[in-house]
């Protein structure tokens, strides 16, 4: 089967055909580490941790590159506001990015420049634009560079605008500017600011612009072509836009596909820090189950908005229906355990799996492999329940595979660790087993009201003793 991804450069559905044949190369926008990463920048990298896990799946070998932006107008202003450095502040939150990473089981980029560390390749970009004709320096001395977007007729292909349509660009002063629209690729260092968030170049001391830090370090660790450029909506225009047009200017292919995720939406608003209608990670996944808020943003389709609103009962309902979906889940995972070995044939012709693939070779339609991974396991406890060990064994293999895919199967390590906090889980199971041993040993006994009062002790702890044919197990009941 070939995957169709939809390109947003072409607005069309298209087969996906590597630049190398058994690799994949990928960037995608990362966060300015400003303030603590919500709901909305966390959308973004579950959508593209699936979509890596699909292509490994498919067996292509797969080299992601996300950046972190660093140094940023806002990290500046917010630093300046808290009192600390500008580098403490950037730092304090791009560890909280990594902790929101963790929380929700996507794995680690293969690689995470930041962009404080690729000023030489920013000014190297810069001046090959300035050569072509394509950039130059502000006259008023303040040491700006611009992007001439007049000088580069395809400026407005990717969100397919009219450059005498366009809004100024917002990203510096205009007084240096040949047009409005003109962006920085450079910015001069300003009185007031700290000299530590300043580099020398030919311009002058300064910092390169957000949009020149992506072309920089997409072309260092992917080159002038690579597959795919991703990111949130929101990014198409200008930050994506320009990227493009300041990459293709100086003679790179740059990204071959394009790819961008729907916003996560409260009460019809884009989720924003400067709206200040967020739902932070850290919170989120301190009232609901990890994993459930990891399904609860991967399960619609990429291209469409999520609506969350503590405030709106449906919403809270709908995260509820994803813990009840990671319970059902968790049930057939459990119960294929108890019941089949470990070694399992191959899923083979499984109707089931061949719809999973089908779906997620449709543009990742994630709708479609959710409705198939629950037909698997529905046929799986009915396979089960009938004793046909052959049937379910394949099924059970069958959502293994799928939930590998989506980054949810309870086995896995990122879950098994805790998501980066201390995983209690042996221990606990170690005391329950021990109080269970007791159990069994006073029910051998006779000592039916020492059994019975553990049994009421485990309850009352919201634990649930299922006696099965390789011995008792327990799970915890949700409150």
């Amino acid at each position: 089967m070939t995957l169709k991804l939809y390109d947003t450069a072409t607005r069309t559905v298209r087969d996906f055909v590597p630049l190398v044949d058994d690799k994949v190369s990928i960037y995608h926008c990362g966060l300015t580490v400003q303030a603590s990463p919500h709901l909305g920048h966390i959308r973004k990298e579950v959508v593209f941790d699936v979509l890596r896990r699909w292509l490994d799946h498919k067996g292509f070998d797969v080299t992601v590159v996300a950046n972190v932006t660093d140094i940023d107008d806002k990290i500046l202003a917010k630093s300046a506001e808290a009192g600390v450095d500008w580098f403490t502040h950037a730092y304090r939150f791009e560890r909280e990015l990594h902790d929101a990473y963790s929380a929700l089981g996507c794995l680690p980029p293969s690689y995470e420049p930041r962009a404080t560390g690729h000023i030489p390749e920013m000014i190297e970009l810069t001046q090959a634009l300035i050569e072509r004709g394509h950039a130059y320096a502000a006259p008023d001395g303040s040491g700006d560079v611009y992007f001439d977007v007049k000088s580069w007729p395809r400026y407005g292909e990717l969100s397919g605008q009219k450059v005498d349509e366009m809004e100024p660009a917002a990203d510096a002063d205009p007084r240096g500017k040949r047009d409005p629209r003109d962006f920085a690729l450079w910015k001069g260092h300003k009185p007031g600011e700290p000299d530590t968030a300043s580099w020398p170049s030919p311009w002058g001391r300064g910092r390169p612009g957000w949009h020149l830090e992506c072309s920089a370090m997409s072309g260092k660790y992917l080159g002038d072509t690579f597959d795919i450029h991703g990111g949130g909506v929101d990014l198409r225009f200008p930050h994506h836009e320009n990227e493009l047009a300041q990459s293709a200017a100086a003679g790179r292919g740059f990204a071959r596909y394009w790819m961008h995720n729907a916003w996560v939406t409260m009460a019809g608003e884009k989720m924003s820090k400067s709206l200040g209608n967020t739902a932070l990670v850290s919170e989120v996944t301190s009232t609901y189950d990890p994993r459930a808020v990891r399904f609860f943003l991967l399960a619609p389709h990429y291209r469409s908005t999520i609506e969350f609103s503590p405030a709106d009962d449906d919403t809270r309902g709908s995260l509820a229906e994803a813990e009840k979906a990671i319970e059902r889940i968790d049930g057939f995972v459990r119960r294929a355990a108890e019941q089949l070995p470990d070694d399992r044939p191959a899923p083979g012709d499984i109707e089931e799996y061949r719809a999973f693939e089908q779906a997620m070779d449709d543009d990742l339609g994630t709708p479609g492999a959710v409705a198939a991974l629950f037909d698997a396991i529905r046929a799986g406890n009915q396979a089960l329940a009938d004793g046909d060990t052959g049937r379910a064994g394949r099924l059970a293999a069958a959502v293994d595979a799928m939930l590998a895919v989506f980054g949810l199967h309870p086995d896995a390590p990122e879950w098994a660790s805790g998501q980066g906090r201390s995983d209690l889980t042996p221990v606990v199971d170690g005391l329950v087993h021990a109080m269970l041993e007791q159990r069994a040993a006073a029910r051998a006994a006779k000592d039916w009201a020492t059994a019975d009062a553990i049994r009421d002790t485990l309850a009352g702890l919201g634990l649930t003793i299922t006696d099965t044919p390789t011995g008792p197990r327990w799970s915890l009941e949700k409150r």
